[in-house]
């Protein structure tokens, strides 16, 4: 559950603790749930202008994400992006 109020997520009812870049992908995730999100996209919403966009930060904080989140919340569509939802195949 995401608490954008409270800038919370919560799963099974316990909050998780997330850094502030961490709830700002999920929240973004969250706000295209069911649409492909590219790197390109998520660089652009979560970074500066000036940002290296060769960088693999996007994979690293998707990786983290997941960790604390769980490993399903977040899918990856090799060559596209990132799609969040477990139905997302």
């Amino acid at each position: 559950m995401l608490d954008t109020r409270l800038m919370q997520v919560k799963r099974n009812g316990v909050p998780l603790p997330l850094t502030p870049q961490e709830y700002r992908l999920l929240a973004y995730l969250a706000h295209q749930k069911g649409r492909v999100v590219s790197q390109l996209e998520i660089v652009e919403h979560l970074y500066a202008q000036d940002y290296e966009r060769e960088s693999n930060s996007v994979e690293v904080l998707v990786g983290r994400v997941r960790r604390r989140i769980g490993l399903d919340i977040i899918r990856t569509r090799r060559g596209f992006g990132y799609v969040l939802g477990t139905d997302a195949g």
